[in-house]
């Protein structure tokens, strides 16, 4: 018999299955701590993005408070190595694991693999694997100076204006060919030989095995999300959707997974066997912008009812709730959105839009506020700033210049 959830209830597990229903530990964040989030998670998405702090950092502050970015830097370079940039849900930090699973699902549409370069192009990308061979990292820019190839960019239909060099690099990337050692001050990924990575490098994955890392990825997903539809599953790692649809229902079939059905709902639901549904979620948390919660704004709009689009790209006068914002997760619902920037120069969080959702609970602007005064320290600013615009930002000042409590 299909299993039968509520909404809150569904709600509640996906919010488990992230890592965001206990209140945060009081304990010094160690390495342990920070790995722990990960190993639920499965992947951090990557973007250059500044504004706050860099995207990769944000979802473990959002499950553990203010901690040590270089913890989470040194997972990506200490051996054995926990976590390897590799394509993802798109560039993100994944657990070694799945490299090769990843690699052998590699469905990446725009350029980017070796059948995308020319001659020149697989020349150089040879000449760089042999740069590599002896282990010490490199930047693009570095690379490319010491092959002479450091060529002006030119205007191409990649849009990218990458240099050759920079091109062979992503080709041998999205192929597995080479690896990164973290990413250096200003964030360049740092590229280095596979085998600096994995001494061992495996096999090209046959049919047989490439079918097994499908169900990998998928289990993976669903572990990750703690409820999800096909779509959301297979979107987790960017996996084609109808392959996915297939092995979700062979997965079902041999009892990996449950088919759940979500009241209020048509689609199908999957979850894992056992999966515990907690009485309720002491959830306060900012989600970054590509944070796994939010990712998947079909999903959190169908989950739970909430409109969510990154307006970064969208020009300032289209803008509904402004450049950089953040859903604010309180209990079992996303409750508000906040645009915040990190004005560095002055030492203030500015809070440049505070929103609530409708039928927000009272409490919205005091824990949003508790939320903001600890995100501030975190990124060492000393003062948050409310602008006016957005119908909580009057509530969200007086909580702001009321004595915090605790």
């Amino acid at each position: 018999m299909r299993k039968t959830l509520s909404a809150a209830q569904a709600r509640r597990v996906a919010i488990a299955a992230q890592g965001l229903h206990r209140v945060r530990p009081t304990a010094p964040i160690t390495m342990g701590s920070v790995g722990r989030p990960i190993c639920r998670l499965e992947q951090i998405q990557i973007d250059s993005v500044n504004f706050l702090a860099r995207a990769p950092y944000l979802p473990l502050f959002s499950r553990l408070g203010p901690y040590d970015p270089g913890l989470l830097d040194a997972l990506a370079v200490r051996k054995p190595r926990r976590v390897v940039e590799y394509w993802a849900h798109e560039a993100s930090l994944v657990r070694c694991k799945h490299f090769n699973d990843l690699v052998a699902w590699q469905q990446r549409s725009w350029p980017g693999s070796m059948r995308s370069i020319d001659g020149s192009g697989r020349d150089l990308a040879h000449r760089i694997l042999g740069l590599l061979v002896d282990g010490t990292p490199r930047t693009s820019r570095e690379i490319a100076a010491e092959l002479g190839h450091d060529e002006p960019k030119k205007n191409d239909e990649w849009g990218w204006n990458w240099s050759a060099a920079k091109r062979s690099l992503e080709a041998l990337f999205a192929e597995g060919m080479i690896s990164t050692e973290g990413r250096n001050s200003a964030f360049e990924r740092r590229y280095t030989s596979v085998r600096n990575v994995f001494p061992e490098p495996a096999a090209p994955a046959d049919p047989i095995e490439r079918r097994r890392g499908l169900d990998r990825l998928l289990l993976a997903a669903a572990k990750a999300h703690g409820i999800g539809t096909a779509h959301c599953l297979a979107d987790y790692f960017r996996l084609p959707l109808r392959q996915s649809s297939v092995a979700l229902e062979q997965l079902c079939g041999r009892g990996a997974l449950e088919k759940t059905h979500v009241r209020g709902h048509k689609d199908d639901f999957y979850t894992l066997p056992h999966t515990v549904v907690p009485r309720r979620s002491h959830a306060r948390a900012l989600l970054g912008p590509f944070d796994s919660m939010v990712f998947n704004r079909r999903r959190i709009e169908k989950l739970f009812g909430f409109t969510y689009r990154l307006e970064i790209y969208t020009p300032a006068a289209k803008r509904i709730h402004g450049y950089y914002v953040l859903p604010f997760l309180l209990g079992e619902d996303l409750v508000a959105r906040v645009d915040l920037k990190a004005e560095r120069s002055s030492g203030r969080l500015l809070v440049r839009g505070a929103f609530a959702e409708p039928g927000a609970p009272g409490e919205t602007a005091v824990e949003l506020a508790a939320e903001l005064r600890s995100m501030a320290r975190w990124l060492g600013l000393g003062e948050v700033s409310v602008s006016a615009y957005g119908n909580l930002a009057e509530a969200l000042e007086f909580s702001l210049s009321s004595p915090e409590i605790g």
